[in-house]
């Protein structure tokens, strides 16, 4: 596994790959690594011949800097999770590499500007848009991959993909999740036990909205159902709690059998902000 720190020797490597005809599957991370992102280095391994894999914690993206002071950072042990899960190239910059002067570029990703993450966290979406443009322009695989967990962030980035004609296939893979159904997260790290305990009701919540759903009951008799499932365990504090249209994350107020539909919530424990989805029809 080869690691690179700067772009134009990364760019001088791919470039021989592509030249010997070889595919490329990339896997962004902010690193912190768990079995969630090995799942998405190991669908990479299978669908392509050079996997690469970034670990940049991306400032611009975080509009509470005390989150961005607190996200964890466990370099070498990412290393090794990326060795062992199949990766063969890191790009791991510093941030002026990435940014030597403020990026002042605004995107505008319409309507999903406005609902849930986007809502609650001005500024992210355009955040991400930069840093995930900036590395498939560095490193223009063939294939990228992320996780269902951040489905508004996957709706984005596929937008961006298609205004920009990024030639890339991008693939949204499924939620890992730990023993209790708490999706994993590198913020999960800075929950105590007592903390990771309580947050398995958001996935308890999530299943038992759906499950209503699709025996056909009112979509508002599932979600207050779950609102009062979280609101029920003490320190678990609810953000939002939706129904929304898979395919753009727009409010739904009922299921169509010809439209998927996903759960989505957003709730704080212990001071982190966590999130979590199900889809109706998955």
């Amino acid at each position: 596994m080869q690691v690179f720190t700067r772009i134009g020797p990364l760019r001088e490597f791919l470039n021989n790959q592509r030249i010997a005809g070889k595919t490329i599957g990339l896997v962004p991370t902010m690193g912190a690594l768990h079995e969630g992102h090995v799942s998405l280095f190991r669908r990479a391994r299978r669908d392509t011949q050079v996997v690469v894999g970034s670990i940049f914690v991306n400032p611009i993206q975080f509009n509470n800097p005390e989150d961005l002071t607190k996200y964890p950072k466990t370099p070498e042990k990412d290393l090794e999770m990326m060795k062992s899960a199949g990766c063969d190239v890191v790009f791991m910059p510093e941030i002026q590499e990435v940014y030597p002067e403020k990026p002042t570029l605004a995107m505008d990703f319409g309507p999903l500007e406005v609902v849930m993450e986007a809502k609650f966290r001005p500024g992210h979406f355009n955040g991400v848009a930069i840093v995930v443009s900036k590395l498939l322009h560095y490193v223009q695989p063939d294939h990228a991959y992320f996780g269902q967990k951040d489905l508004q962030q996957f709706m984005v980035i596929r937008k961006l993909v298609k205004d920009l004609s990024f030639q890339v296939r991008l693939h949204c893979c499924p939620v890992i999740r730990e023993a209790n159904g708490l999706a994993m997260s590198s913020r999960n790290q800075r929950l105590t036990q007592e903390g990771r305990a309580k947050a398995s009701v958001l996935f308890a919540a999530l299943t038992a909205a759906r499950e209503i759903i699709i025996a056909g009951r009112p979509s508002e008799t599932a979600i207050d159902k779950a609102k009062g499932m979280i609101s029920s365990v003490p320190g678990v504090e609810l953000e939002y709690f939706e129904l929304a249209d898979a395919e753009n994350l727009q409010p739904a107020e009922d299921v169509q059998l010809d439209r998927n539909a996903a759960l989505c919530v957003a709730a704080h424990v212990e001071g982190v902000r966590l999130i979590d989805n199900v889809l109706i029809f998955s």
